[in-house]
């Protein structure tokens, strides 16, 4: 079988209603450049009309859609892995697998472990999800007062606008509808300008796994139609709820207006990640673990280790064997855009200026590529540094001596986010102590702050955003809550 197509044309179309849309004026496409489709050119990007008609079909699509049955709703989801009722769990993903891989290597400059990772969790979040959704659409019957019996139900919301990012295109594309559609509500997947190929990619997979048409919807927009597409879609009457992923700067701008017009949303934001290593960690471990957190997919995670707090009679041991790690990379290393290049140029310049010492390793290809940035330690972090509270999101991590395991814990309080930390230690009674203390969606002991899976709830507090994905915890955010109160009829007289 082969791979949906977007090869027959030279735009990336959005899909309405099951239907590829691409209109006959160039005035909404998107240039985009592809060395494995040289052929494609450009993205069809959607105006204000094609965003309403996007949300109309799925309004009219949610009636049916709710009301299917739970094991209806697990029988398509587990086709978006079978290939169309090819008996494999799997095969559908598997049987694409070296078409997605060149969609994202192309698209976001990745290694082949970091597609291998995209699609392997992307499998385990299908089955995790089509599995749990019986159980969580259960209500409950509470005690209540009389003869009467109050049903808590729990109901779909509606349309949903999901808002994917580029640096892990196939998950988080895939996390900002899957939940979604298994609640039983209908989905506008808004993809990203950085990835749209691997975004069409999976709005082809649900036409192609049988879902009905306006259940899954997908737009692009060019970047200067960001605003005017966002607003008519959260504005609409059928849109009851948004959920993104990004930069906290933008999550502010999506929850500001999404509050204008009284619509919820779920925010998975960006994260200054902090690592404490205390006196009695197993170094070993801990600077595996850094380093592999730091650089993964070139630094690109929003769970990216950026700040490394280390004891100080431990500091010269854990650096020492961390440049040794550093300067023994070779790993070619790039980013995401000049824009990005430049911005983590000028965190590293600004931490030279105010006494840091920089090490970068070699890179591979800083010759020919206008977007590559060397693996980069920062030694001596201090706080009057950008670098200490902005983050990085690129190759970088910086390292901190601290005077004891409490200073170390106390900067990380400070910090204003709150996706990802880690302590690497051997007593595991403190390690559970301290990481009552931090103010994180998930704390690591004696792990990388990149970690998650379909069956954990991931999700930040303050600027790293609020609500959860994964799990049963990422399906009720998409459910609400309906109370029927049945009382005795009075006999008559």
């Amino acid at each position: 079988m082969d791979p949906p197509s977007t090869t027959t044309t030279t735009t990336i179309p959005l899909i309405i209603h099951g239907k590829n849309i691409v209109l006959a004026t160039d005035d909404h496409k998107h240039s985009i450049s592809s060395t494995s489709a040289p052929q494609l050119c450009a993205f069809q990007g959607a105006t204000p009309d094609l965003a309403i008609q996007a949300v109309e079909s799925c309004a009219m699509a949610f009636p049916g859609w709710s009301r299917t049955t739970p094991s209806e709703r697990r029988r398509l989801l587990l086709n978006l892995a079978r290939a169309c009722h090819i008996p494999s769990i799997t095969l559908l993903l598997s049987t694409h697998k070296p078409h997605i891989q060149t969609l994202i290597e192309d698209e976001i400059h990745c290694t082949r472990g970091w597609t291998d990772e995209n699609i392997a969790a992307s499998t385990s979040m299908i089955e995790e999800t089509a599995s749990l959704i019986s159980d969580t659409l259960t209500g409950t019957i509470p005690p209540s007062k009389g003869t009467s019996y109050a049903l808590v139900l729990k109901k779909p919301l509606g349309v949903v606008l999901g808002i994917a990012p580029w640096n892990a295109p196939l998950i988080l594309g895939l996390r900002a509808v899957i939940p979604v559609i298994a609640a039983g509500n209908v989905a506008i997947l808004k993809g990203s300008e950085m990835s749209p190929r691997t975004h069409h990619f999976i709005a082809s997979l649900f036409r192609e796994a049988g879902f009905p048409p306006g259940v899954v919807n997908f737009v692009l927009h060019r970047p200067q139609d960001a605003a005017g597409v966002f607003e008519c879609i959260i504005e609409h009457p059928a849109v009851k709820k948004c959920n993104f992923t990004g930069s906290t700067g933008v999550g502010r701008v999506i929850a500001a207006k999404a509050a204008r017009a009284l619509k919820p949303v779920l925010l998975e934001l960006g994260g200054k990640n902090s690592v404490v290593v205390l006196e009695d960690a197993d170094l070993g471990q801990a600077v595996e673990e850094i380093v592999t957190a730091g650089f993964l997919n070139n630094g690109q995670i929003c769970m990216s280790t950026d700040l490394v707090y280390v004891v100080r009679s431990v500091a010269g041991e854990l650096t020492r064997r961390i440049l040794e790690r550093l300067y023994g990379e070779e790993r070619p290393h790039r980013v995401i855009s000049k824009a990005s290049r430049d911005r983590l140029t000028a965190l590293v310049d600004d931490a030279r200026s105010k006494g840091a010492v920089i090490h970068q390793a070699r890179n591979p290809v800083a010759e020919e590529d206008p977007l590559a940035f060397p693996a980069t330690v920062i030694e001596g972090v201090t706080q009057d540094m950008d670098f200490y509270t902005i983050e990085s999101f690129g190759p970088i991590f910086g390292i901190m001596a601290v005077d004891s395991e409490e200073q170390g814990l106390q900067m990380v309080k400070r910090s204003a986010y709150g996706l990802s930390s880690a302590v690497f230690t051997r007593d595991h009674f403190k390690a559970l102590e301290m990481s009552g203390e931090i103010a994180a969606g998930a704390v690591h002991v004696n792990g990388g702050t990149v970690h998650d899976e379909a069956t954990l709830p991931h999700g930040g507090v303050g600027d790293s955003g609020w609500g959860r994905f994964g799990g049963r915890w990422g399906l009720d955010e998409f459910l609400h809550t309906q109370t029927v109160v049945l009382n005795k009829c009075r006999a008559s007289l």
